[in-house]
């Protein structure tokens, strides 16, 4: 004998509550992500949705549109921080030791530098990449390396780098023998005397 009762529904599943952190980190790593390789004007707000799992409304939500993740990616993509316990006397072969690598050696690393490269292209974030350049890197690097006419050395240390950075991305091989062991010496020895500072001078206001 079969009963008419109706089958009881099925359990409901719990809904799987949003983490908004979680989510804004997300996207701002799909952002950063999509700008370094293809750069602002070629990405859209549906496809940095779509590589983070996430809704095209909560982009808007969380950075106000494109061009405020775009600035939060870029801000987000550098860090000084390091300096801060950097040491002084390791420096000069620490960057030396970085630049005769290949360039994918650091992935993270190109990849920012990738992203910084194609914001200072374009007219639209050009203004974005200024910024970013002053306050991660001549700033910091400024106030690191103290004493009299700091923020011109650390201008110079800083369009050093970032002409090292770009050669090392064009080269895309790492240098060895004869060659890396002249260019280690060279860049180190270039490096040291920017950090030395001139004497007799008053400091930088």
């Amino acid at each position: 004998m079969t009963s008419d009762a109706p089958n009881p529904p099925p359990p409901k599943r719990p809904r799987r509550r949003r983490d908004p952190d979680a989510t804004r980190q997300a996207i701002l790593e799909a952002g950063r992500k999509l700008f370094s390789r293809s750069g602002y004007e070629e990405v859209s707000l549906r496809q940095i949705a779509q590589e983070a799992g996430a809704d095209v409304a909560l982009v808007q939500r969380y950075f106000g549109g494109k061009e405020g993740l775009f600035a939060e990616a870029l801000k987000a993509a550098f860090h000084s921080g390091r300096l801060d316990t950097w040491e002084r006397g390791r420096f000069p072969a620490d960057i030396a030791a970085a630049m005769v690598a290949a360039p994918h050696a650091d992935e993270a690393g190109t990849e920012s530098f990738q992203f910084l490269l194609r914001a200072a292209v374009s007219w639209t974030t050009e203004p974005l990449a200024r910024q970013a350049l002053q306050d991660r890197f001549i700033d910091p690097l400024s106030r690191w390396v103290g004493g009299p006419r700091a923020t011109a050395r650390g201008r110079m240390m800083t369009a050093l780098i970032i002409g090292l950075l770009v050669e090392r991305l064009v080269r895309g091989r790492a240098l060895s023998g004869e060659e890396a062991d002249d260019f280690t010496e060279e860049l180190k020895r270039l490096l040291t005397h920017m950090l030395e500072a001139p004497a007799d001078e008053s400091p930088d206001r």
